[in-house]
């Protein structure tokens, strides 16, 4: 994936306090010595995962950088983006495309899996790269649609009038300029058949000042229900400026979506599941799926069964309101929809 040489193409110019979204990723770490430097870590772990580094570049935006303990190499932020040896070991069963994503690509930049919504690909470029990432060997370049190329997308859904929800993903859509976001949603509002915009990001928790006025007045001018979808694994990701930019969007009409991936590590806990719940509720974000690794090469060691999973959500569940506990979910290659697990007790 290209990080900061893309970058550029594709945010704006905003600024907030003298600093913008888009100043925020200029100034990303994308060094592993600086990231072990600035957090005090052993220097050994720079060494440790430099190859993992080379085959998956790191990117660490400063915002989240700030929310990571200086000087504990177990912080369950620092394991979602620190290149690990681990990820060089070949696991059987773990793939470049663990969603065979390939199978339903008919044609660039157009994902089209399930009834009645498609997923499109906007931008290969993200603000943070998770070293769990799905996609992390998705064939971006093949998939990278230019401005103008954007009508194929509405051609495609004239031809397919049973589809009534499109799904921005990446990459991250949020790393698109605003004029170029409401330039695309215009097009899909012509559309009668579209009814929803789903947007699938984890910019604005990695930089909760991605939340401008800019975005704030396309998606308020839109006729189309917008349906953001979060991307919050552990409960220390969330602050008051991330708070605060959740509130600004639930303000505007937008549907607030939170699904998380269990991390071996990270977030297999049960006070690491309910305290995720609670923050993530708290800001006025619904708890909606908590998924299972998807067995992408390079990440086997987050893994963990989906035994273990159901058992894990069976305690959270004890602990919770039904609408506060996610649903446990996996997404299976030729299957329909995504299969859901009930928790065990």
């Amino acid at each position: 994936m290209n990080t900061i040489l893309q970058i550029f193409d594709v945010i704006p110019i905003q600024t907030k306090n003298n600093v913008s979204w888009s100043q925020h990723l200029s100034q990303a770490i994308t060094s592993l010595p600086e990231l072990v430097e600035h957090l005090g870590l052993p220097k050994s772990l720079a060494q440790q995962g430099a190859e993992a580094h080379q085959s998956f570049k790191l990117l660490v935006p400063r915002p989240y950088l700030s929310r990571i303990e200086y000087g504990n190499p177990n912080d369950p932020l620092l394991l979602q983006v620190l290149p690990s040896l681990s990820e060089m070991q070949k696991v059987v069963g773990y793939t470049k495309d663990p969603l065979e994503e390939a199978d339903h690509n008919p044609q660039k930049a157009i994902v089209h899996k399930y009834k009645r919504r498609l997923l499109v690909i906007t931008t290969g470029t993200c603000a943070v790269n998770c070293r769990y990432c799905f996609r992390r060997h998705f064939p971006y370049g093949e998939n990278q649609l230019a401005q103008a190329e954007w009508e194929s997308v509405i051609d495609y859904l004239k031809a397919h009038p049973d589809v009534n929800e499109v799904i921005l993903s990446g990459g991250d859509p949020l790393m698109m300029k605003d004029s170029l976001l409401a330039d695309k949603l215009h097009k899909l509002e012509a559309l009668p058949q579209i009814k929803r915009l789903r947007i699938h990001s984890r910019l604005p928790v990695v930089i909760p000042d991605r939340v401008c006025d800019d975005m704030l007045t396309w998606i308020t001018a839109s006729r189309l229900d917008i349906v953001m979808v979060w991307h919050i694994n552990h409960a220390n990701e969330m602050d008051e400026e991330l708070a605060q930019a959740a509130y600004k969007l639930k303000k505007a009409g937008v549907t607030l979506l939170n699904q998380g991936v269990l991390l071996k590590g990270v977030n297999d806990s049960v006070e690491a599941q309910v305290n995720l719940s609670e923050a993530v509720f708290d800001a006025g974000i619904l708890p909606y799926y908590m998924f299972t690794l998807d067995p992408v090469d390079g990440a086997a060691h987050f893994d963990i069964s989906i035994e273990d999973a159901q058992r894990l959500m069976g305690k959270v569940a004890a602990e919770l309101p039904g609408y506060l506990v996610p649903r446990l979910a996996k997404e299976i290659p030729g299957k329909p929809a995504k299969s859901v697990f009930a928790p065990t007790f």
